[in-house]
């Protein structure tokens, strides 16, 4: 199913007898995800409104994630949260998912751009919430809600986004050589400083890199500075442009997408922690928000030993598998969310993870 409108997209849901799974392109599955009726999202696409000089984007869910970029692009704008750009990717997929990329060190996350969503819920019913300005709200925040909801409490429709400026100016510090204690410990020092570091992580081919950015004389003074404080983790390289951080923000993407076999698992947790579990991962490693995701590759029977209050989910691999993530009381808080705006039931099949 493929509808082409916001009303064709009503008129299936209320329609619907069987459990649905809400797609764009398909790319931000993971495995057992989708089982329902596959409800395609890319026939909604466009632009709705674009406002360069108030910053402000709406576009329909269905429209390709790098058409977004392109048009934004187009008037020196980004959107600051730097989802990562997988093949096929949507724009409402992209929401669903809370997808954001090294830059959320510094701006937030997906959610806290996003400032307005239409989606169709459960019962059939076009429900729109926030604007197209940054406001309070009173009731219920269902911009943020729908952000990272992952198609369980409805089919987005529309999505409206704080954009931000491309900077004029970047450049990466590279340190090599540094064992996950080091690493972990640089980046702290970097991202604990008034550096404004807008990304620090490790790449999959182990070096250390962090982003600044800003107006060339402020991101030179601020790499010289960084580079001092940084000496005694031996030499630093600084690198114009950030090139880097383009190959940390897919590197999840990308490993998922070659791990064969093998599995490749998510874990967040605080960045204390990193330094001792990294030491202790099997195979290749993407490091992302100074030590608070890894992307880890690993055999596909490897579980991993988490430190208390982390959290790993094995997305890609021979077959599904998901450590528990959610506390009762949340998982219950989750579930009378779900039902309100689900009340059949459509969308279970999807509760796990929506498309993008």
């Amino acid at each position: 199913m493929r509808p082409e409108s916001e009303a064709d997209v009503a008129s299936v849901i209320r329609s619907a007898r069987e459990s649905l799974s809400i797609a764009g392109g398909a790319t931000r599955l993971r495995p057992g995800e989708g089982q329902g009726a596959r409800l395609d999202m890319r026939g909604l696409t466009g632009v709705v409104l674009y406002e360069p000089e108030a910053l402000t984007l709406v576009v329909r869910a269905g429209t390709p994630l790098d058409e977004v970029a392109t048009v934004l692009k187009a008037e020196n704008q980004m959107l600051g949260f730097e989802p990562d750009h997988r093949p096929g990717s949507t724009i409402g997929g992209v929401v669903a998912a809370n997808a954001s990329g090294p830059r959320r060190v510094l701006v937030n996350a997906c959610r806290d751009a996003l400032i307005g969503v239409r989606f169709v819920d459960g019962a059939g019913e076009v429900i729109k919430n926030g604007g197209r300005v940054m406001k309070n709200v009173t009731g219920y925040d269902l911009v943020k809600l729908m952000a990272g909801s992952r198609g369980r409490l409805g089919a987005l429709t529309e999505v409206a986004f704080k954009t931000t400026p491309i900077p004029p100016s970047r450049a990466t510090l590279r340190l090599s050589g540094l064992n996950a204690a080091q690493a972990v410990e640089a980046m702290t020092v970097a991202l604990g400083g008034p550096f404004d570091v807008s990304g620090a992580g490790i790449l999959p081919t182990g070096e250390t890199v962090l982003r600044l950015e800003g107006l060339a004389g402020s991101v030179e003074a601020r790499a010289a500075t960084l580079v001092t404080r940084l000496a005694r983790f031996g030499d630093v390289e600084t690198v114009e442009g950030d090139a880097d951080f383009a190959a940390l923000r897919d590197a999840g993407a990308a490993m998922a997408a070659q791990a064969g076999k093998g599995a490749v698992w998510r874990i967040v947790l605080r960045p204390s922690q990193a330094g001792a579990l990294i030491a202790t991962l099997p195979g290749r490693l993407a490091v992302d928000w100074g030590g608070a995701l890894i992307w880890a590759e690993a055999p596909d029977a490897w579980r991993p030993d988490l430190p208390t209050g982390a959290i790993a989910e094995r997305v890609a691999g021979a077959a599904p598998l998901h450590l528990p993530a959610m506390a009762p009381a949340i998982a219950a808080l989750n579930d009378g969310v779900a039902r309100r705006f689900d009340p059949r039931g459509l969308f279970g099949s999807s509760a796990r993870g929506v498309a993008a």
